[in-house]
């Protein structure tokens, strides 16, 4: 399978390139071919590691949008069990951007909620490239209300660009759908761990994203905007949008030094799309031993941390 290397990976796409034709070679050279693999595959993993060592926000801000990065559908076919989806917002019509539905978490009982942007073009363009509207978000919340009356944790899957901007998103209320949302996570009395798995991306992501545990996965980015809407803002250039990224602070590991992310967990080395089954076994080790620490609170002291939580993001200077 073509890993569809990135711009500043090629110099280890050409090395994983030498290594495939040296596979497929017959070994009769007088070259000891096996050791010319082991050789090579060394230096690669060496450059690779030196290479993701140094990642700047907007190659960072790539990864996360890598093409084959594990989607909110791979997570609950290989972390969750007897997933059933739940459709509608009983007021327009189902929104195929947003997952919801029912499921287990090593024998736990949870309700999820996703983005999910679609693998090829007619999937991107059925799930809206995970661009969610009104109906989604009120899709969201209604599975989230039916969460709290039956007592179930909510872990919610992030990845989206953004709330789908539409004319039509905005007849239909979308400020108001993810005002609402907002609003509402903030009361509800069980507990919630939103996990960013790619794009966080403004209010389409805080939407379903406000939380007991807020975790991210090593490159993945969360902003109020991305890097290429910044840079049109304030430079009127897209182009800028690396510049754009390093001012957002829109990487993981500056996010958890502000404090506004609770947790960075680990992915492999070249990103998820790499990914074994021991990396969706730790996500899901992670998210239970998460989760334990949450139920084992009560619900006064539930509330009380999140909202203390939601207060102290950000800081300013009283006179």
């Amino acid at each position: 399978m073509s890993l569809n290397f990135l711009d500043f990976e090629q110099p280890i796409a050409e090395l994983e390139a030498k290594i495939e034709e040296l596979k497929y070679l017959k070994d009769d050279s007088g070259v000891n071919i096996s050791q010319e693999i082991s050789r090579l595959k060394k230096e690669c993993d060496t450059l690779t590691k030196k290479i993701f060592s140094r990642l700047s926000p907007w190659q960072i801000t790539q990864l996360a949008r890598h093409p084959l990065r594990p989607y909110c559908l791979d997570y609950l076919d290989r972390i969750f069990d007897d997933f059933e989806e739940l459709h509608g917002d009983r007021m327009y019509r189902d929104d195929p951007a947003l997952i919801g539905g029912i499921g287990r978490l090593d024998g736990i009982e949870v309700m999820i909620l996703g983005h999910q942007k679609g693998r090829d073009t007619k999937d991107r363009v059925y799930r809206n490239y995970g661009m969610p509207k009104p109906e989604g978000y009120r899709k969201a919340l209604r599975i989230m209300k039916l969460a709290e009356k039956f007592n179930l944790p909510i872990i919610t899957l992030i990845d989206t660009p953004g709330a789908y901007p539409g004319i039509g998103a905005e007849e239909r209320g979308q400020s108001e759908a993810i005002a609402r949302n907002l609003f509402e996570m903030s009361q509800l009395e069980v507990p919630i761990i939103s996990l960013i798995i790619g794009e966080g991306g403004s209010g389409g992501a805080l939407a379903i994203g406000v939380a007991d545990k807020l975790l991210m996965l090593k490159y993945s980015i969360y902003s109020v905007i991305s890097p290429e809407g910044c840079a049109s803002i304030l430079w009127k250039d897209a182009t800028q949008a690396p510049r754009a990224a390093e001012a957002l602070c829109i990487s993981s590991d500056k996010l958890y030094q502000l404090g506004l992310v609770d947790g960075v967990l680990e992915e492999p080395l070249g990103g998820a799309h790499r990914a074994g089954e021991d990396f969706f076994k730790g996500i899901q080790r992670e998210l239970k031993r998460n989760l334990s620490e949450l139920q084992n609170t009560t619900v006064k002291n539930l509330l009380s941390n999140r909202h203390k939580k939601i207060e102290n993001f950000g800081s300013y200077i009283e006179n």
